[in-house]
């Protein structure tokens, strides 16, 4: 019994619209590695912004939040590594301005 038309379209725009957003997914993270890739070419320290604002922010209050937690040290080390990073460089990889830069304190 072959199947109606309303399956085959249904399976169509299934196929279809699998593929578009897997194309458009590896497209824009290949744009943004190709932009990480010319960040840390033209740094003279080899360096990029590793945490965006808002997650630079998250990380800063969970290490406040959690002192005695064992991974602590690692995730201060890390806020830290971020922080003299964003200061040492001119470009950075996510939307950092000027001022946000100069209010950033190490743990």
């Amino acid at each position: 019994m072959p199947l109606p038309a309303e399956v085959w379209g249904t399976m169509l725009f299934v196929v279809v619209a699998f593929w578009g957003v897997a194309g458009w997914a590896l497209v824009r993270t290949l744009r943004q590695e190709d932009r990480k890739v010319e960040l840390v070419e033209t740094n003279r320290n080899d360096r990029i912004d590793t945490y965006s604002p808002e997650a630079l922010s998250d990380l800063r209050r969970w290490v406040e939040r959690n002192p005695d937690d064992p991974y602590a040290p690692d995730a201060t080390a890390k806020y830290n590594a971020c922080v003299e990073t964003l200061r040492a460089t001119d470009a950075h990889f996510y939307d950092w301005s000027d001022e946000e830069i100069a209010r950033l304190e190490t743990l």
